[in-house]
C-alpha cells in the first residue's frame, strides 16, 4: 500500500532543512531514497532542493513537535527512518521517544546520555573522569564562580554550557579571551542570562588544527560508518563553524580508535561526532566537544568523499544490508558558501571543492540563499546599522 506521499518505498524524513539538512537530503538522494524535509520555515535553502518534499511544522520544540511528527508519521504506510539535524529536535525526540517510535525508525542515546553529552560542563567531567584528553577547564554556573577563573592559563575560551542558548540568540557562540580581566568582563556578561558557562584553556595551533570524527553507531554497539576530516578555515577564525574542510586520512589511526572508545564507554547509539584540536604545545589531540544525535555542519564531506553516513544510517535501520565506502579518486573539499575563501597553500591544487549550497544538478537552493536571503541579509545588517547610532543616543 502506497502512503499518502506516493511511495511505498521507505522514506528518510530529515528534520531541519538548513545547509545541514541540505547535504543530508543530497546524500540519502544519491541512492534515489525519497526524501521529507521538516522545518519550520520555508525560505529554508533545503526546502527549494529538488530531491526533497518539503513539510512545514510550526516548531521544533517539546511536545508541539512531536504532536506535529506524530501526525506526519500517519502518513506513511511504513515507519520512515528519521534523521536530524536540529538540537532543539534532539531533545524534542529524546524526550517524546515512546510516542514517537510508534511512528518512525531513529536511534539515540539514553536520554540523560543525550542530556549528558549536549552539556559542555558534563561532558567534560565525565572525559575528565574516564581520563580522555580534555583542555583544563572551570565551569561557571553564577557570578560567585567568577574567581576560579583564576586558576587557568590565558588565553582561554568562554562558551555557553548549553548549545541551544546560542541557537536561540541568548548568549554568544564561543569568546576568545587574551587575559584574566578579559575573561571576567565577559563571564559577568554572559552570566547575566539563565544558565550556566565553561572557560576552557586555548588549545594552540591554527584553525586547521581543528578535526572532526563522524559515525552512526547502530544496533549492538556496531559502529556502521565513520569518517574522519579536518578544518581548513573556520568562520569567524578560531571559534566558529565549518567553513571548509577536508578528508584527514593521516589523522584515523589516532582519532577513530578514540572516537570508538569513547562512544563505547558513553553508550553513545545513533548519530554523532567529536571534535578535536591538535596541541601543538603538548603534541597531542585533544576532545573539544561531541555532537549527539543529529549530523553535524560539515556532515556532507564526508559523502563527497565516498563515505555516505546517513545513507548507512538509514539502510541499518530500514534493515538493508550496508553497501561499501567508495574512495574519490580527486582530493575533495567542502566550502559553505562561495564567500569563503581558501586560505593560500592547504589546499592541494588539484583539489576540486564543491560548494554547500550550489550543484548544477539542484540550482535552486542556491538561488534561494544567494538571491534571495543574500539580499534580504544584507538589507537586514544595513538596518541594524542604522538604528544603533539611535540607540547609543537614546541610552545616554
Amino acid at each position: 500500500m502506497a502512503s499518502a506521499y506516493g511511495t511505498d518505498q521507505m522514506v528518510g524524513v530529515v528534520v531541519g532543512a538548513e545547509l545541514n539538512g541540505l547535504g543530508v537530503a543530497r546524500s540519502l538522494a544519491r541512492a534515489h531514497v525519497p526524501v521529507i524535509a521538516v522545518d519550520t520555515k520555508t525560505v529554508r535553502a533545503g526546502m527549494w532542493c529538488r530531491h526533497v518534499r518539503g513539510h512545514f511544522v510550526r516548531s521544533f520544540v517539546g511536545k508541539v513537535f512531536a504532536d506535529e511528527m506524530i501526525e506526519l508519521g500517519k502518513k506513511f504506510s511504513t515507519p520512515p527512518v528519521l534523521i536530524l539535524t536540529d538540537e532543539d529536535a534532539v531533545h524534542a525526540v529524546s524526550e517524546n521517544r515512546e510516542v514517537l517510535s510508534d511512528w518512525y525508525r531513529f536511534r539515540l542515546p539514553e536520554d540523560d546520555t543525550v542530556k549528558m553529552l549536549s552539556s559542555k560542563a558534563r561532558f567534560h567531567e565525565f572525559a575528565q573522569s574516564h581520563q580522555f584528553p580534555v583542555p583544563r577547564s572551570v565551569v561557571l554556573e553564577s557570578l560567585a564562580d567568577v574567581q576560579r577563573l583564576a586558576e587557568l592559563r590565558y588565553p582561554c575560551v568562554l562558551k555557553p554550557d548549553d548549545k541551544r542558548q546560542v541557537l536561540r540568540g541568548e548568549k554568544e557562540r564561543a569568546v576568545r579571551v587574551n587575559t584574566l580581566s578579559e575573561a571576567r568582563e565577559r563571564a559577568i556578561t554572559m552570566l547575566a542570562s539563565p544558565g550556566g558557562i565553561i572557560v576552557q584553556e586555548w588549545i594552540e595551533g591554527p584553525d586547521s588544527n581543528i578535526h572532526f570524527t563522524l559515525f552512526y553507531r547502530g544496533e549492538g554497539g556496531d559502529v556502521v560508518s565513520i569518517f574522519t576530516g579536518r578544518k581548513v578555515l573556520s568562520s569567524p577564525p578560531g571559534v566558529g563553524n565549518t567553513a571548509i574542510c577536508v578528508a584527514a586520512p593521516e589523522a584515523r589511526g589516532v582519532l577513530e580508535p578514540l572516537t570508538r572508545e569513547f562512544v563505547e564507554r558513553a553508550g553513545f547509539d545513533g548519530m554523532g561526532s567529536i571534535e578535536y584540536k591538535w596541541d601543538d604545545n603538548h603534541k597531542q589531540f585533544m576532545m573539544v566537544e561531541p555532537t549527539v544525535g543529529r549530523t553535524d555542519w560539515q556532515e556532507e564531506i564526508a559523502t563527497l568523499c565516498g563515505v555516505n553516513i546517513p545513507l548507512a544510517a538509514f539502510r541499518h535501520e530500514a534493515g538493508l544490508p550496508p553497501i561499501p565506502d567508495r574512495a574519490t579518486k580527486v582530493p575533495v573539499a567542502w566550502r559553505a558558501t562561495f564567500s569563503d575563501r581558501v586560505p593560500p597553500d592547504l589546499l592541494n591544487g588539484h583539489t576540486k571543492i564543491v560548494d554547500g549550497y550550489f550543484r548544477w544538478t539542484d540550482p535552486f537552493p542556491a538561488l534561494q540563499f544567494y538571491c534571495v536571503m543574500g539580499p534580504l541579509r544584507r538589507m537586514k545588517r544595513r538596518w541594524k546599522a542604522m538604528k544603533a547610532p539611535t540607540s547609543r543616543q537614546a541610552k545616554a
